[in-house]
């Protein structure tokens, strides 16, 4: 036995917002489930209890993207959709 569930695709569920995986749910207990990133634990997962993917929705909102104020201005993004701003060196 695997010692996880994937959850069905006609569940609604977000993905995870850090590497955009389907979460899944694994026993965290004898009585006790968790809803996790299958890629990452250190990743969001849910309190141990009953399967909350109510909870799992809410946590995993996706970042917004970011409003640019300088046409100049370059973001970048790591794996972790964190956003870094710089300007361009230009030559003269």
């Amino acid at each position: 036995m695997r010692g996880y569930i994937t959850i069905p695709e006609s569940i609604q569920c977000k993905v995870c917002k850090y590497c955009g995986s389907r979460p899944i749910i694994a026993l965290a207990g004898r009585d006790e489930y968790v809803v996790k990133c299958p890629a990452d634990d250190s990743h969001y997962q849910t309190q141990p209890g009953m399967i909350d993917i109510e909870d799992w929705n809410l946590e995993n909102i996706p970042f917004p993207e970011p409003e640019f104020d300088d046409a100049n201005m370059v973001a970048c993004y790591d794996s972790k959709l964190n956003y870094t701003f710089f300007l361009p060196a230009f030559s003269a």
